[in-house]
C-alpha cells in the first residue's frame, strides 16, 4: 500500500504508453492527481479517458514551448506541482558513430536530455516557492555499461545521471529531491520487439538472442513496467523523503550488453 500523500500532483512525460503509461497508472492508484503529455493525441486521449484523475497535454519535450505549455497547463489544472516524472526519450539511430547523421545525433540529445532539462527548468519555480518537490529521472540501465552501435542514446542517458547529481544538489536546500531511475529490459511491446528485431538482424531465434540477454542479468529477468511505476511512486512518497542524488537500478542488475 502506497503511502503518497492523497492528492499530489505529479507531471509525467510521455504517459500515453509503454514506461510513461505504468508510470500514470500506478500514481493514478496511488491516488494522485496527473497531468501527462504525448506526442500522439489518441495515446494522449486514450491515457486521459482511462482515469477521472488524469489530464493531458499534446507536447514534444524536445520543444521548449511546448514544455512551458505543458507546465502551465499543468499548474491551472491541478494548482501546483509536487513531482515532476521526466519519462520521455527515444532510442535513437543505431549504427557507428561515424555513421550517424547530424541530425540523428542532435534529436536524440534534445529529446532525452534537454527535454529534461526545459522541464525541470519551468517546474523548479514553483518546487522551491513551495519549498518541496520530488523529480524523477527515468535513465537506463545502459548508462551504466556503455553499449556499442547506440552512442546517442547512451551519451543522452548518461547526461541524465550528470544533470540528477546536479539538480539534487543545487535545489536539496530547496526541500527540492531528485533521484533517477534506471530501467533494464522492459516487458512490454517495445521491449520484446526489440529482442525480436535483432535476432532477426543476427540470424537467430528469439530464444536465443534472449538468451544472451539473460547471460548478463543477474537475476536473469524481465522488468515489468509497472515495477518502474511503483519506485517511481516510492520516492514520490513520505517513505523516499530523504533519498536524493541517487541511480536506481530497476533491472535485475544488467551486468554488460552485447
Amino acid at each position: 500500500m502506497s503511502n503518497l500523500a492523497e492528492g499530489t500532483r505529479v507531471i509525467v512525460t510521455a504517459g500515453g504508453s509503454g514506461i510513461g503509461r505504468a508510470i500514470v497508472d500506478r500514481f493514478a492508484a496511488a491516488g494522485a492527481f496527473v497531468h501527462t503529455c504525448d506526442v500522439q493525441q489518441d495515446m494522449l486521449d486514450k491515457v486521459i479517458h482511462s482515469h477521472d484523475r488524469v489530464s493531458g497535454t499534446l507536447a514534444d519535450v524536445g520543444k521548449p514551448a511546448d514544455v512551458e505549455k505543458l507546465v502551465a497547463d499543468a499548474v491551472e489544472l491541478m494548482g501546483g506541482v509536487n513531482v515532476l516524472v521526466n519519462n520521455a526519450g527515444i532510442g535513437g539511430p543505431r549504427g557507428a558513430l561515424e555513421d550517424i547523421s547530424y541530425e540523428d545525433w542532435d534529436r536524440t540529445i534534445n529529446v532525452n536530455l534537454n527535454g529534461m532539462f526545459y522541464c525541470i527548468k519551468n517546474v523548479a519555480p514553483h518546487m522551491k516557492a513551495q519549498k518541496s518537490g520530488c523529480i524523477v529521472n527515468i535513465s537506463t540501465a545502459s548508462a551504466k555499461v556503455a553499449l556499442p552501435m547506440r552512442s546517442p542514446y547512451v551519451a543522452s542517458k548518461v547526461g541524465v545521471l550528470g544533470l540528477t547529481h546536479t539538480v539534487a544538489r543545487e535545489y536539496g536546500p530547496f526541500g527540492i529531491r531528485c533521484n533517477a531511475i534506471l530501467p533494464g529490459l522492459i516487458d512490454n511491446e517495445r521491449g520484446r520487439s526489440i529482442v525480436a528485431n535483432q535476432a532477426r538482424e543476427l540470424g537467430i531465434s528469439v530464444e536465443e538472442r534472449e538468451a544472451a540477454f539473460m547471460e548478463f542479468i543477474s537475476l536473469k529477468c524481465w522488468i515489468d513496467p509497472t515495477e518502474v511505476g511503483d519506485l517511481a511512486v516510492f520516492l514520490a512518497s513520505h517513505a523516499g523523503r530523504h533519498i536524493t542524488g541517487q541511480n536506481i537500478g530497476m533491472d535485475g542488475n544488467v551486468e554488460w550488453e552485447i
